[in-house]
This record gives C-alpha cells, sequence and structure tokens, in this order.
C-alpha cells in the first residue's frame, strides 16, 4: 500500500496529532508499523485508552486506498513530514500538522508573507490592502491568506492581478470552498498558487476549525500583516500565533474613529511594525532584495538558446542572417527568440533586422 495512505489514516483519526503521532515514528520506526502496530505495543507507546480505541476503529472501518483516491478525486495531493515540498517555515513551528492536503502547487515559494483582515472591509482597508499586496507580488512575494470575504479575498485577488502567486489556508477539507461565492476565485489560486488544509478531504467549515487553522498562515511565513481589524478577529489570533512562533508581525494605522482600525492600532501600540510604505515590510524582512532578484530574473536568458544569442551580440549592430549563420539555428528560430528577448529588454533592433544587446558590457548571462 502507498505509504501516503498511512499517513491519511493517522490524521483522520481523532485524538492523534503531532506529538503523539511523532512518538509512534519513534516506537515503530514508520507509519506502516505504527499503523500495524499491536493493541499493548500502542500502550507502550505512549496512547491513551481514547486514542487507542478511535485508531483501532480507524483500522476495523477505514479503507486508506479509497482515501487516498478522495484526495485524488478532489485533485490535491498530500505533504507530509517527509515530503521535500512540505513548507520549510511550516517545519519549524510547535507540533507542526503531520499532513498537509495541497490543490495547486507550493514549490518554489520562497518568500511567504501572511495578509489578514476584517471581513468587514472597509473602503480604506481594500485599497490599502490593495495598494501593498500589489507592490508585495510583484516583488516576488507570495501572499497567504485565509480566503474569507473581506481583506482576505481582497488580498488573494490583489495577488492574482499583480501577477504574482497566492495560497489560501482553508479551515476545511480542500475538496470543498468557503465561502462558496469565492469559488471561481479558488479556481485561479489552484492554478497560481495553492489551496491547502491540514483537515481531511471531506471536512466541514465549522466555526471551531478556522481559528487553528490560522496558526498554518503564520507558520508558512515570514510574517504576518494586519491591514485592517478589530480588536476581536481572527486577524488578531493570527497575529498572536506569529508572535508566538517568533514571526514578525505588521499592521496598518488606522482612523481612532474606526472600529475595523481598533485592532491594528492596538497592534501597533502593543510592538507590531508600523506599515506605512511597502518598504517597511521589505526592509524589516531584509527583502529589499527580492524585487531586484525577481527583476533580474525577468532579463536574464531563459534557456540555453537566449544565452547562445547573447554571446554573439554586442553593442555593434549585427543582421540576423549573420547572427544565424554564427550560432547554426534554423532562422525562424532566431527570429522568434530575438522577438522574445526584444520584449525581455535583452536586445534591441536598431534598424534593417540588425540587433545589439541592451545590457552593459562586462555583464556574464547565466542561463535562469
Amino acid at each position: 500500500m502507498n505509504t501516503l495512505a498511512y499517513w491519511v489514516g493517522f490524521n483522520i483519526v481523532r485524538g492523534i496529532g503531532p506529538t503523539r503521532l511523532r512518538a509512534l515514528l519513534d516506537a515503530f520506526g514508520d507509519v506502516e508499523h505504527a499503523w500495524h502496530a499491536p493493541a499493548e505495543a500502542l500502550v507502550r507507546a505512549g496512547l491513551d485508552r481514547r486514542s487507542l480505541e478511535n485508531l483501532l476503529k480507524a483500522r476495523a472501518t477505514l479503507d486508506l486506498e479509497r482515501e487516498l483516491e478522495r484526495v485524488a478525486a478532489a485533485g490535491a495531493h498530500v505533504l507530509t513530514w517527509e515530503s521535500d515540498d512540505y513548507p520549510h517555515l511550516l517545519r519549524e513551528i510547535p507540533d507542526p500538522p503531520p499532513v498537509l492536503y495541497v490543490r495547486g502547487q507550493l514549490r518554489g515559494d520562497e518568500w511567504m508573507l501572511g495578509v489578514v483582515g476584517t471581513r468587514r472591509a472597509s473602503v480604506y482597508g481594500r485599497q490599502v490592502t490593495r495598494r501593498l499586496v500589489t507592490a508585495l507580488a510583484r516583488s516576488g512575494v507570495t501572499i497567504v491568506s485565509g480566503l474569507a470575504r473581506g481583506i482576505d479575498a481582497e488580498a488573494h485577488r490583489a495577488a492574482l492581478d499583480a501577477g504574482g502567486r497566492t495560497v489560501a489556508v482553508l479551515g476545511h477539507g480542500v475538496d470543498l470552498v468557503y465561502p462558496p461565492e469565492h469559488r471561481l476565485l479558488a479556481e485561479e489560486i489552484v492554478a497560481h498558487g495553492a489551496l491547502v488544509s491540514d483537515y481531511p478531504v471531506g471536512t466541514k467549515p465549522e466555526g471551531v476549525n478556522f481559528p487553528p487553522r490560522n496558526r498554518l498562515i503564520s507558520g508558512m511565513s515570514l510574517g504576518v500583516l494586519v491591514t485592517e481589524a478589530g480588536l476581536r478577529s481572527g486577524a488578531r489570533i493570527t497575529a498572536d500565533f506569529a508572535a508566538e512562533q517568533g514571526r514578525e508581525v505588521f499592521a496598518v494605522p488606522g482612523s481612532i474613529l474606526a472600529a475595523g482600525s481598533a485592532g491594528t492600532n492596538a497592534l501597533i501600540q502593543e510592538g507590531a511594525r508600523l506599515v506605512a510604505s511597502v518598504q517597511d515590510i521589505l526592509e524589516e524582512l531584509n527583502l529589499v532584495q527580492v524585487a531586484v532578484q525577481t527583476e533580474a530574473r525577468q532579463v536574464l536568458p531563459a534557456d540555453a538558446t537566449e544565452a547562445n544569442l547573447l554571446s554573439h551580440l554586442s553593442f555593434e549592430p549585427v543582421h540576423v542572417d549573420e547572427l544565424q549563420q554564427q550560432v547554426g539555428m534554423p532562422i525562424a528560430q532566431v527570429t522568434s527568440t530575438l522577438a522574445l528577448m526584444e520584449l525581455k529588454g535583452l536586445v534591441r533592433q536598431v534598424g534593417g533586422m540588425r540587433y545589439v544587446v541592451s545590457r552593459e558590457p562586462g555583464v556574464e548571462y547565466v542561463v535562469g
């Protein structure tokens, strides 16, 4: 049986969380042996009576292969503590979830920032969220939020509109979308990021699920930005988790007359970094170079073909026919590649189908 099936099985059993599962892995070596271990051995490994009863019942009733099929039917895949794609920052928090269900992809999201706020967003809250998130996304920062109404949805949409990546952490199974009006938004997120949950497929969006999931928003992020929030809100809970996990907390100030800014103003009083511009975030997280690196990636050769053409170009104009002879490629490939490179700002056409480089001499081109 696929090893992932045993991880999924343990994630379904009530009473076996990260601490108990780690103890079972220490005792039995791997999830398969832990799943099939005798009851007496499980007790010696630390399971209490209720957890043992739940596990024995699950072993007798669960079809683990069927559970994996349900995950696949939802268009999702499973990450575990053993997976290379498991978010590296999330591994650092106390008791990280053993299993994540993911629709989309998390690979390559090096710089992640949680952006959260009130469901009853004001015009000000939406404007400031969109402005900051747009700048962050264009700088190469992946935006993490909770797909809720209000600020969360605005953050996701702003990231997508800016051509960036965004991750939504859910308080239910990844096979569901809540609120239901965010179904199209969720599909866009899957295409340009991921939907993530540690709740098994089929878990309903019950109120008790949402506060615990906020620890994942902060846990996989370098910091958390609260753009608008009341004194009592889920965003405050996320900020508290961030502080406990050693993450940076950022808050946007608002009017002292606005209830929706009472939470962010209080966070600033408690020590959160006041945010007046995106630079406040980038500087605090040492991400100033992220924007530079992101821009550099856009002007690096995308492949060996571009690199080859660049190696034969300089500030002296070269005709496309002469360039084609030098590189030994089909003329159609040369002209189409040059057109793309011109759009990227790597080369310029100076008339008569003659090309020059657009970068300063002495630059070493590396294939990205």
